[in-house]
């Protein structure tokens, strides 16, 4: 594997050895990472998870079976591909799961692209440890996933709840089509029905509301990573304070909610704005990987004490 071409596919003084393996490969590419100061938070948090990503994804191997193969030489064309593969992350910023079309969440796979943000709430790990479970009625049967984006939620709550329907919303038509994409991918295309609208417009009535909306302040906007600014704007900002979309929903919500019907509403790093303009409200917080500030849950009583 000394062959120019090999040479020409990394700089010298990152380049795998001759006969490098599949680790020697992600070791490198790790290293490139780190050097370049990409950002991660779009399926990985560091270096070494994503350069394994983007290794084992380029050679066509499952994401979650590095061990056996790590120690298997790659060709020279391998070797070429992984190069030109680590290359566009670092020179374009753009995501992983954006060069991939593939993102993972609780371990259901997803198509993506540059339509959609890449899938990574909070809410979909409530609804796979069951945290969600005691809140809702045995006879809940109407799900929405408002802000569907590519569908991740709504595919992941038709799959944890087998006898529910699911409406997904989204303004973006753009997203919709992503949607589509993953709804097919899963055949739940007689459980979940995507709908193009602004907000709940239209919406019905439900036992349950899962929502990861445009949060994201002015300011956080501003200087958010080149990464983050791949993603389609209007997914993400959420105006000055972030709590734009947020009002609009929760004056909405309770005449879209049955009457044991619970809005879970993700708000990320955004909680402070979130009790500046809702300070009349005392929402359970409930429990995540991240802690215990991004994702509230608020019964169909307390928002109708909100719009008394």
């Amino acid at each position: 594997m000394s062959e120019p071409g090999f040479q020409a596919a990394w700089s010298e003084d990152q380049a795998p050895p001759a006969e490098a393996s599949v680790m020697d490969h992600i070791r490198v590419a790790q290293k490139a990472l780190e050097r370049a100061g990409v950002s991660f938070g779009h399926g990985t948090t560091n270096a070494f998870d994503e350069a394994v990503w983007l290794v084992l994804w380029r050679i066509g191997h499952p994401l979650d079976d590095l061990e056996s193969v790590q120690n298997k030489p790659l060709s020279l064309a391998q070797s070429q591909a992984v190069a030109t593969l680590l290359k566009a992350r670092i020179s374009t910023r753009k995501p992983a799961a954006y060069l991939t079309q593939e993102a993972w969440l609780q371990g259901v796979p997803f198509y993506v692209d540059e339509r959609a943000i890449v899938p990574r709430s909070l809410i979909a790990e409530l609804m796979a440890n069951a945290t969600l479970d005691g809140w809702l009625h045995p006879d809940t049967q109407h799900v929405l996933d408002l802000c569907t984006g590519n569908g991740s939620l709504a595919v992941i709550a038709a799959l944890t709840y087998p006898e529910v329907q699911v409406d997904a919303i989204d303004i973006s038509a753009d997203a919709l089509a992503v949607a589509r994409i993953n709804v097919d991918k899963h055949q739940l295309q007689d459980r979940i029905t995507l709908i193009e609208a602004d907000a709940l417009q239209g919406a019905g009535v439900y036992d349950l509301i899962l929502c990861n909306p445009p949060y994201v302040n002015a300011q956080s906007m501003a200087e958010l990573p080149a990464e983050y600014q791949a993603e389609p704007e209007l997914a993400l900002a959420g105006g000055t304070d972030g709590m734009d979309f947020i009002r609009t929903l929760l004056a909405q919500a309770a005449e879209h909610l049955s009457e044991h019907g619970v809005l879970v509403l993700e708000i990320g790093n955004e909680r402070a704005y979130f009790e500046a303009a809702f300070e009349h409200l005392s929402p359970t917080w409930l429990m995540t990987s991240a802690g215990q500030d991004q994702v509230l849950l608020l019964q169909r009583d307390d928002l109708i004490e909100n719009l008394i």
